[in-house]
Order: C-alpha cells, then structure tokens, then sequence
C-alpha cells in the first residue's frame, strides 16, 4: 500500500506586516461554506476578502457532486412535492439518535429553503431539483424516495472569464479526458452509449464539445456538479465586489477589546494584517488530510491503517487550529469523525496517486466487496458511509483494513470499475500498472490480491446462486428505493444483482477513505463559535466542514455536507450584516462602526 504523507507545515514570521488592509468580513476558504458566506455577505452590503491557501478556488466542494439535502426546497413546493417537517425530523431523529441537536436541525430546516430562495433569486447560483434521489435508509420511517434534494445546475465555463484558470478542476480519474459527467440522466446516457442511439449520439455531442473546448481553452467548459456550483458561486462572488486572494493562508487570528477583528495573511505579497470590522468566517475544509488529527479521531488509523480521503490535499484542519487558538472548542461527540467513503489508490504517470471515491458502481449488478477471508461483509450498493463503517467493523483486530471488489468482464465492459471506465474505453493501461487485477479464475484472481482462494469461492458461488433468483439473502441488496436507484433499471428481477460468471475476472483493491470530515469547530445556530462555556467567540464564525456537522458523524442521505456548509455560511453572513445594521442605528453613521 502506498504511504502518502503530507509534509509539516513551514513556521512563520510575522514580526513585520507588510500593510494593513480593512474590511468587513473575511472569509478563510473557498468551498461552498465560504462562498456562500461571501456571496450572502456582499449582496447584504458589507466588503468581503475571500482568502483562499490553495492555488485555486473552491475546495473539495469543487470535486464533490454538488447535491445539497434540503427538505421543501423552493423547487418541491412548486412541484406540489412540499411536506410537513415533521417527517424529515422524524427520519433524523432515527438515524441521528442521541446525537440529535434540535436546535441545530431546526434552524437548518428553517433557514436551508430560505438560503436556496436567495441565491436563485440574487445571484448566478441555479440548482435542479432531486425528484427522484432518495433518502439513504429506505426502510427507517420518514425517509423520501424524491425531493428532499437539489444539485447545481450544469454552467458554461466561460462565463467565468479569467476566473475559469483559477477553478479547481475535478477529480481526474472521475472524467473523461477531463471531462465531468452529471450524476443523474447525463452518467446514465454515458453508461448507455453502446446500448441506446440516443445515449450514443448524446455522448458524442458531449464529448465532441469537450474536445473542442481542450483545444480552446484547455480544459473543458461543461461544467456539472461541484465544479458547476463552485462556478456559480465565484461568478456571484465577482459580480458582487467580493476580493479573491488565492494562495492566501490564514495564519494567524487578531483580536481586539474581547473580538476577533481579522486576521494575518500571508499573500504572494507577503504577510499582511487584515482588520474584518464584522467578523472572521473560518471554512477551510475541515481536516481530511491532517494526520495527527486523524489519528486521534479515527479508530483505524489508531490501529494502523493509513486514511485515504478524496478531499483536496490542502484541506489540513488550519481553521480548526485558528479556532482552537482563541480558545474555539472542537467537537468529540460525534459517532464518525469523517464522512467516510471506499477509496481506490489510482497510479499517475508523474509517480502520484489519485483517490478514486468509489460512490456509483458499487450498486451496480454484478459486483460484490470482500474481505481478505472471501466474505462479503456489506450492501456493496448501499451508502458509501456504510460500506468503510462496515469494512472496518469486519476486518479482525491487528490486520489492515482493506477490502477488493469483484466482478466479471461483463460488468467492467458495461460499467467500468473504479478509475477503468466501460467499454468503448480501452483498459489495458490499467492491468499494466497494477490498478487492476484479472485472472481467467476467480481462485487465481483471489491469489493475485492475497484473497483466500476457496473462501473467495465459496462467496462468488453462493452469491451467483442467489443473484440468479433475485434475492440477496445475506445483505438484501435492492430492497429500498436508495439501492434501487443506484442499480439498473434495464436488469431485472433485482436492478442491483446479477451473478458474477464471463471471464476474465477483475479486482480492485479499496481502502477506508473520506469525502471530508464532520467533526469540526462548535458553533451555535448563528454559525458563531463557542468557547469552553458554550459562549460565543465575538465575531467569529464557522461553516463548511470547520464547522461541527449537524448530523452527529451519521449520514443520512446525500447532500448533508454541502447543504449545511451553504446554509451556516449564509447565516453567518445575515448575523454579520445584522450586527452591522444594529451597531449603525446605535452610533448613527457607519463610519463609527467597528
């Protein structure tokens, strides 16, 4: 197993500022909890500096998918699809259990709907509804089989103008030559292309549009998912005045008579002291890469199996830090400390290693994940949360905890595994350097990964048996709407199985991974941060993954990081500008504020 490290982080001297710069309100980060916080706070009236340590913007939102979970969205209840709140609390409250905050998961249900109205109605973020992306637990009471869900509309990159060079891309080894395929009907036509004239003539419209965008600008500007909402969200930044620093870390808090009023930046022109009159909105990504945090909040890395999450490399917990600086606290109370997620370790020609966040194929039929032993220990289909949940709780103590999905060149040609896309892509790169096992039996195949030959066996053999039939009676693959939809509705009995049998046979090896984290600063409903008491840290704020996940480390459904990180940024953004209104009506003129 590759061990990836990410070097200590440089010691700085802040003896001498360069200059001081003034503000309102200065965000640390550019994900979607930052953004949003800028976009809201500037459309409110106050100037907004957005510091950002990476090269590029928008974070690990920019490789996310770009669903936000939010009950009774605009878009559902024009669609007639509004409900009583009482269901989504109630689903929460059996999923959450004693970790359910109802404060918190009031004023989220109160205000995300509100936050979707505003940037629909004043700035260039879009968003399509999810009608038919279900709740992740089928079964528990209260969960929707639609609507519950909104994604970023898809957006033109170049609208974006010179901006667009400092847009993070997406993952690589999730495109098509660099290209983002939509979750949804845009992946299904794609899937299809081989199968369907309208799904070929789709993916070659797409693709011949990509291609020319390559020789144009470089890269392509069909922008879907997270990079579309990122996208949005830094066009709605411009238009409203917002400064945008890249390669800008945030190194040190300042505070003033009891307030934090700013922070030291360290810019490509040297440090420099900015004084933010209303407030400090920390939203750096969490920690996803911080190893000795990690260590402490995650059972297997304790135990010695390194972490490999799919969150950009730069998301190192410094706003934790910051926090923890001025006396911030940071939450231990969750059930997982990550927002776990299977990830495959993908070679470079340059000698790196991409992460493949493995979230689609798994419920596909004709694929199964197995331990060292041979055994299946999971819904290979079911929630991405579950299945590393899962993987660790079977792997016994003292060995690594790994797993290798399987399956038959059937399902590679019709699917693809991991980082190998279908068929008409060719895949022998991918047995050349390592990625993918194959072997003519499945005993050889087990050989090749160090799998238990007959165990292997005897699972691939049960489980045909029941694949056949329709019924998975070990994990009961395809019972609820969620795992349903994640398989093919072209496959019948079940859309999720189909027995595992044309040779050659394939692996690939997948390690516990994270699309984030959710353990992060607490806060209170207006997004501001609590010291030791419980007290609010004046002026200062949390969103995004800094901030505590309302979820108590569950994950009850897709869209529960970006939803809250949106929605906390902009309300952090309306108690800033409140705050704001209220000091100006007290002294009379702005100037005599802050």
């Amino acid at each position: 197993m590759p061990d990836i490290r990410v070097p200590k982080p440089a010691m700085w001297d802040y003896s001498a500022v360069a200059s001081r710069i003034e503000c309102d309100v200065l965000v640390v980060g550019s994900g979607a909890g930052g953004l949003s916080a800028a976009v809201a706070a500037a459309h409110f009236g106050l100037s907004v500096i957005v510091a950002e340590k990476a090269q590029v913007f928008g974070g690990t939102t920019a490789l996310s998918g770009g669903w936000l979970w939010v009950p009774n969205a605009p878009h559902a209840v024009v669609a007639g699809k509004a409900e009583d709140l009482d269901r989504p609390r109630c689903y929460l409250r059996q999923i959450l259990g004693n970790r359910y905050n109802e404060q918190m998961i009031d004023s989220y249900l109160d205000a995300a709907p509100r936050m979707i109205a505003f940037f629909e109605r004043d700035t260039s973020v879009k968003f399509n509804p999810g009608s038919s992306n279900p709740d992740f637990h089928g079964h528990v009471s209260g969960a929707a089989t639609g609507w519950r869900s909104v994604v970023a509309a898809p957006y033109d990159g170049r609208e974006l103008g010179a901006l667009i060079k400092q847009l993070r891309p997406p993952i690589a080894e999730t495109t098509l030559l660099g290209m983002g395929i939509a979750s949804g009907a845009d992946m299904r036509l794609f899937l299809t292309a081989s199968r369907s004239v309208r799904a070929f003539l789709h993916a070659a419209r797409r693709t011949a549009r990509h291609l020319w965008d390559l020789a144009l600008h470089r890269r392509g500007m069909q922008l879907v998912n997270g990079n579309a909402l990122v996208a949005r969200l830094l066009r709605s930044a411009a238009d409203k005045g917002v400064t945008l620093w890249a390669q800008a870390p945030v190194r040190q808090l300042l505070r003033s008579g009891g307030r934090i009023d700013g922070a030291v930046v360290e810019t490509v022109d040297g440090p420099k002291e900015v004084r933010a009159r209303c407030g400090v909105v920390l939203a750096t990504g969490g920690f996803p890469h911080d190893h000795r945090r990690l260590h402490n909040m995650l059972v297997h890395v304790r135990a010695g199996t390194q972490h490999h999450s799919a969150a950009c490399d730069s998301n190192t917990g410094d706003g934790l830090r910051l926090a923890e600086s001025v006396g911030g606290q940071i939450s231990t109370v969750q059930v997982d400390a990550a927002a776990y997620a299977p990830v495959s370790l993908v070679p470079r020609k340059d000698g790196t290693w991409g992460r493949f966040p493995h979230l689609v194929e798994r419920g596909k039929p004709g694929i199964i994940a197995v331990t060292a032993a041979g055994k299946r220990f999971v819904d290979e289909g079911g929630p991405y949360h579950d299945y590393v949940r899962e993987m660790i709780a079977a792997i016994p103590k003292g060995e690594p905890v790994v797993s290798w999905l399987i399956c038959d060149h059937r399902f590679l040609r019709r699917y693809g595994l991991g980082a190998v896309k279908p068929a008409p892509v060719p895949f022998q790169r991918w047995l050349s350097n390592g990625y993918l096992k194959s072997a003519t039996t499945i005993e050889d195949l087990a050989l090749r990964c160090g799998i238990d030959p007959s165990g292997l066996h005897a699972t691939v053999t049960s489980f045909n048996a029941q694949a056949e039939s329709g019924e998975d009676l070990e994990f009961h693959r395809g019972t609820t709407p969620y795992q349903r939809v994640q398989g093919d509705p072209d496959h019948g009995p079940n859309p999720c199985l189909a027995p595992i049998t044309r040779a050659p046979f394939y692996a690939v090896e997948v390690f516990p991974g994270s699309l984030g984290t959710f353990a992060g600063i607490s806060t209170d409903r207006q997004s501001r941060v609590l010291d030791e008491r419980g007290q609010p840290i004046a002026g200062l704020f949390a969103a995004g993954n800094d901030m505590n996940s309302i979820m108590g480390g569950h994950y009850p459904s897709g869209g529960i990081t970006l939803g809250p990180a949106m929605t906390y940024g902009f309300i952090a953004a309306e108690t800033m500008a409140r705050d704001k209104a209220a000091a100006v009506q007290y002294y009379g003129r702005k100037e005599d504020v802050g």
